[in-house]
């Protein structure tokens, strides 16, 4: 039976492995049919930040990588609303990540959601596993 996993990201996208070691253990749990859900605050509300370079520090943009995560059924991205106000973003500096719903004839959903960090602790509340990077 599936379980009901929540990946919480806290940390910038690039200087340290978090980030990066984190999309490839959702993509694996999605993989093995894990109900996968994502949460992002903290500074790592910048993995999903549009446009990113990384020439200058030489390491691989790996964020085009989030916009598959659609592809693998997870469909509830959570952005604490806090996180990113705090760090002068909107929903707009961000990738549009979406999901496709074969009920209503393949339409593209968004898999983002702003959320408080009150509606995030009931979220997290209601989950199986959590891990946090």
């Amino acid at each position: 039976m599936a379980k009901k996993f929540l990946f919480v990201n806290r940390k910038a996208p690039y200087g340290t492995i978090y980030a990066l070691e984190s999309l490839e253990v959702v993509l694996i749990s999605a993989a093995f049919e894990q109900v996968v859900s994502l949460v992002f605050m903290d500074d790592g509300v910048y993995e999903l930040t549009r446009g990113q370079k990384t020439d200058a520090i030489g390491m691989k943009n790996f964020s085009p990588t989030y916009s598959a995560l659609g592809d693998y059924e997870i469909k509830n991205i959570y952005i604490e609303k806090e996180s990113l106000e705090a760090r002068g973003l909107t929903l707009d500096d961000l990738q549009h990540l979406v999901w496709e719903d074969e009920d209503d004839d393949w339409a593209e959903k968004d898999s983002i959601h702003l959320v408080s960090s009150k509606e995030l602790a009931s979220i997290m509340a209601d989950q199986e596993v959590i891990i946090t990077f």
